[in-house]
Parts: structure tokens; C-alpha cells; sequence
């Protein structure tokens, strides 16, 4: 383990983290690391990571936040700002607003629902946005890894080709949203272009420092805090957090809205992102994940940031 305080300000990071590490440490070794995504399948589940970023530029952490891993579905955010500032309003013709409260990966309820995913977290609506983009723009993989780096500060934050190809391999699930989707006249482009790009911004990897910072723009109203940079609208920000409150934790989101109470963001590789609009972002990794593919850990930590720092959204 290892720490390191950045900067200071009125509230007393370090202590909470230091203290969050302390309480949240006999999770690590429950639950289980992913084992559908070979590549991903051998992280030591003892690997823990937290990092906040205020508005006012300070970053703080704790353990092993120095280390990149797999984003996996929060990649997702960073497609839908893409696409909702492309095509706007029009995107909800294709993907609805609701939360799914089945498995992210359901085939039952998007045959049900004829082809329209419940929300864009989900893997159905995300290979929609995929598809948005790549009937947006000439390459997809490029302005998605382009817009990472913008807002994470970090232009050396890349693709893992390895976790990219193993997800190709094992994909099968997802091969068969898409062709549903397809049945149902709601993929517009070669499926597997979408999965491509789906499975290409699954892959890219980060720290827990540049995860935390790439999700300021969604704390500042639409800008990059350090650059002051215009990401995307006040109004559609707005929007953006309120889906991830509501659907960004797939079938765990309302447990996650009780015991946390911040809009945010999961991934099977154990990642966790949240905001809290006004102040501050905040992301944990922790590879050991529960039934509903979150990580245990890191649910626990942020529900402990939020109850020892006293700040949500409620």
C-alpha cells in the first residue's frame, strides 16, 4: 500500500481515506475477479485504489492508484457525452432513459422491449451508441481514446489490445444484442463495426487518478475544471448524472443510490466512478466484484466516503 496527499484543503481526505482502506480491507478477498474476460481473470483480488479530485485541483489518494486496469462499462460514459452532443435529443428515439433492473447483459428484456434498450449503461444501449457514433464519424475508436485523454489530462493513456482480443473471443453475449438489435432495424451499421468499437473503448486503461479526473467535466457542469475546457452542456451534464444515478450500476444502481447517494459508474474490472455535482469526483478499484458484477470493496468505500465526508447528491 502506498499514499499520497497532493494537496489540502478545508476537509480531511487523507485521514477518510486512510481510514476507508482500514475498514473496507477484509472485502478485498471476497467476491470474485471476472472470469468471462480471460485477460482479466488473473488481477490479484487484494488490488485496491482511491482517488478524489476537487473542483479546486486537489487529488488525493490511497494504494495502488498508480496502477492501470480495464475500465471495461465505464467507458460507456465517455461514448454517450460523445453521442448526446452529436445527435442530441434524436438519441432517445433508439435508447430509453429507464433503468434496466436485470443483468446488464440481458437478451430476455431487449427481445421483450423489441430491440430499444431500457438506457445507454446498459451493453444492448451502449452498442447503440456505438452504432450512433459510427454513423457520426469516420472513426469512432480514435475520438473516444482522443476525448479520454482530454479530460483526463493524461495523453498516454491507451487501449489494451490484449483485454480487446479476449473480449472478441468471448463475446458471444454481446454478438447477440447486436444481432438482435439488427433484427429489430435498431443497428444501422455493419455489426461487427459496432462491436469493434464497443469492445475497442471497453478496453481502455486507466488509473484510478486519471478515471477520477476524466469524470470532472460531469462534476463542473460540462467543463474541464483544469483547462476550462466546454465538454458538453449544463442541461445535458444534468442529464448524463441523472442516468448514472439511476442506471449506472446496472440491477445494483437503486441499492447503490441508497447506500452511496452520488451519480456513478461501474465496470467489471472492478472500477467505480462517482460525482458529486459542484465539488468533487471520485473513483475506486477494487477487482473483487458481487453477484451483480460491481466491486464489493469499492461499493463499501464510496458508501463510506459519502456517510464520513457527510456530502451527496440528497
Amino acid at each position: 500500500m502506498n499514499e499520497n496527499k497532493i494537496a489540502t484543503d478545508d476537509m480531511n481526505y487523507d485521514k477518510i481515506l486512510r481510514e476507508i482502506y482500514k475498514e473496507v480491507s477484509p472485502l478485498f478477498n471476497q467476491g470474485k475477479v471476472v472470469q468471462y474476460i480471460p485477460a482479466l481473470s488473473a488481477v490479484p483480488a487484494s488490488k485496491f485504489g482511491m482517488a478524489v479530485c476537487t473542483l479546486d485541483g486537489d487529488v488525493y489518494t490511497i494504494g495502488d492508484t498508480d496502477e492501470r486496469f480495464s475500465i471495461q462499462s465505464i467507458s460507456k460514459v465517455y461514448a454517450l457525452t460523445l453521442a448526446f452532443k452529436m445527435v442530441g435529443e434524436d438519441m432517445w428515439k433508439r435508447v430509453g432513459k429507464e433503468p434496466s433492473g436485470n443483468p446488464f447483459n440481458s437478451l430476455v428484456q431487449l427481445e421483450y422491449e423489441r430491440g430499444i434498450p431500457r438506457n445507454p449503461l446498459i451493453n444492448a444501449g451502449s452498442l447503440v451508441i456505438a452504432d450512433i457514433l459510427l454513423s457520426q464519424i469516420p472513426d469512432p475508436k480514435h475520438e473516444i481514446l482522443k476525448f479520454v485523454r482530454k479530460t483526463s489530462g493524461n495523453s498516454d493513456i491507451q487501449y489494451d489490445n490484449a483485454v480487446i482480443a479476449s473480449e472478441k473471443i468471448t463475446g458471444h453475449r454481446n454478438m447477440a444484442l447486436a444481432h438482435m438489435m439488427c433484427s429489430f432495424r435498431n443497428i444501422y451499421n455493419p455489426v461487427d463495426d459496432v462491436l469493434d468499437v464497443y469492445f475497442h473503448h471497453c478496453g481502455i486503461s486507466m488509473n484510478s487518478i486519471d478515471l477520477a479526473r476524466s469524470f470532472m467535466y460531469l462534476a463542473n457542469h460540462g467543463v474541464i475544471p483544469q483547462s476550462n475546457e466546454y465538454i458538453i452542456s449544463n442541461s445535458r451534464a444534468k442529464r448524463i448524472n441523472a442516468l448514472l444515478l439511476t442506471c449506472g450500476l446496472y440491477d445494483e444502481s437503486g441499492d447503490f443510490a441508497f447506500r452511496v447517494g452520488l451519480p456513478g459508474k461501474s465496470g467489471v474490472g472492478g472500477g467505480i466512478v462517482a460525482v458529486l455535482p459542484g465539488k468533487l469526483s471520485v473513483a475506486v478499484w477494487s477487482p473483487a466484484l458481487g453477484p451483480s458484477g460491481n466491486s464489493l470493496a469499492g461499493i463499501q468505500a464510496l458508501e463510506l466516503f459519502t456517510t464520513k465526508t457527510g456530502m451527496s447528491v440528497f
